[in-house]
């Protein structure tokens, strides 16, 4: 086999190989005697049929199964002895292939790039955290009281308070003109609540049963539907309904009632859910903050196929969100240029960063085991309950999907090693910081 490297250029590798038709002739010959053996043909006894009847037969899938065997073992063997680690699988051209002539092909690759580990021990971090307060948990309890209280009509003429419900038709408008999405009819809503545009509820505060009135309000910049996004509308009311709520009472009764003994193993319940809650937050924070300096010395050139396979993932959501009309009012507002430049740049980032996650990884020897990927399917199924056999026959049937379910665990494996090899201080910080999103 001779082998002529024809292009060196950044992490693009160009080769050109051939083999003598002498050695694919001699493969062929073995195959075919292989198929002798076993052949039967009428007027021959078994494994006695002539090899010129047998080439004559199967003489042009042999001579496929050869070239591509020949093909696929030489490229395997040209990596192996360059220690060249392809980025994708490389692209192969068959240049000649005849019956006799030298079997000549072209290989067309991107290798990976050369990766320096990172110090590992030098990274300090810092990582928020919120200490879940006795205050806390009866708020928490409090809310969950709330949303069970009874709702009883308020036969009274009187207008709504805070913490009153109620129940309205709403015709919402831009510039005069109806929008999708902005009519209901019988909707509850809460004085003081959540839930609703900000400023909604809060101009209904005060009407009363069979009161109309238009209201003004401004979409939030980040609203998901970009074409409202930031828009001053206005919202016809009509009252229809008013109802207060009867107070639950708090005690031993009412913990019994979901299910535990006494109130204290119901506050306990909600205190580990808060700090299970605030945890997993702190976690992924201090995550993000490791990747954040990982990428940082991730200063290596990244491959262009990797990166455009990457860039055209995140298009294809952008593109749908935007169809949909739930595209960022922020990235709504750029031209397409500068929308493709900056997901290009978020693509290649997330390559590099990839490929240091990965080779910290493979020097550590990290393993993703079965009993990992069990537990992974088993979390994901308990979100979709009564769906569990079709998760399972998805996974079983598409192991590209077992592969992304690998993918993060992965990854969090090596986060876990990291971890335990950086400085890594907590932080005190209230919820909302610890809750806030952090942009890419």
């Amino acid at each position: 086999m001779q082998v002529t490297e024809t292009l060196t250029d950044g992490l693009k590798r160009n080769f050109t190989v051939v083999i003598p038709g002498s050695d694919l002739s001699e493969k062929r010959d073995k195959r075919l005697a292989e198929l002798s053996k076993t052949m039967q043909m009428p007027g021959f006894r078994p494994g006695k049929v002539p090899l010129s009847m047998v080439r004559k037969r199967f003489g042009e899938a042999v001579a496929a199964e050869v070239l591509e065997a020949s093909v696929n073992d030489a490229t395997d063997k040209m990596m192996a002895e360059r220690s060249l680690r392809p980025a994708v699988s490389p692209k192969v051209e068959v240049v000649n292939a005849g019956t006799e002539a030298d079997l000549e092909f072209k290989i067309e690759m991107e290798v990976l790039p050369d990766v320096t580990l990172p110090d590992l021990k030098s990274l300090t971090l810092t990582r928020p955290v919120a200490p879940v307060t006795d205050a806390e948990v009866d708020e928490a309890i409090a809310k969950f009281a709330d949303q069970r209280a009874t709702l009883v009509p308020v036969e009274e003429v009187r207008p709504a308070v805070s913490g009153d419900v109620v129940t309205v038709d709403f015709l919402g408008k831009l510039e005069g003109t109806p929008f999708d999405g902005g009519a209901a009819q019988d909707s509850d809503v809460e004085i003081g609540g959540s839930g609703f545009i900000p400023g909604f509820a809060e101009q209904i505060e005060g009407m009363s049963v069979g009161e109309e009135k238009v209201i003004n309000v401004t979409f939030p910049t980040e609203y998901h539907a970009a074409n409202l996004a930031g828009k001053d509308v206005t919202f016809d009311i009509t009252v229809k309904a008013l109802k207060q709520k009867t107070p639950v009472v708090i005690d031993d009764a009412f913990a019994e009632t979901n299910g535990f003994e006494t109130l204290e193993e119901f506050r306990k319940f909600f205190k580990d859910r808060l700090e299970q809650q605030r945890s997993g937050a702190s976690r992924m924070k201090v995550k993000r903050a490791l990747l954040d300096e990982l990428a940082k010395q991730a200063d290596f050139a990244a491959p262009e196929t990797l990166v455009e396979a990457e860039f055209a993932e995140i298009w294809r959501q952008v593109e749908a969100e935007r169809a949909g009309g739930r595209l960022d009012a922020e990235d709504a507002a750029k031209d397409e240029e500068t929308l493709r430049a900056e997901y290009r740049a978020i693509a290649d980032r997330r390559v590099r960063l990839g490929l240091l996650v990965a080779e910290i990884g493979r020097s550590t020897n990290v393993q993703v085991t079965e009993q990992d990927l069990r537990r992974a399917m088993i979390n994901e199924m308990q979100q979709f309950p009564g769906q569990e056999k079709m998760i399972i026959d998805f996974y079983q049937k598409n192991p590209r999907a077992m592969d992304r379910l690998r993918g993060p665990i992965f990854e969090d494996k090596v986060v876990d090693h990291a971890l335990e090899l950086a400085t890594v201080t907590d932080q005190e910080v209230t919820t909302e910081v610890l809750f806030a999103d952090d942009e890419e």
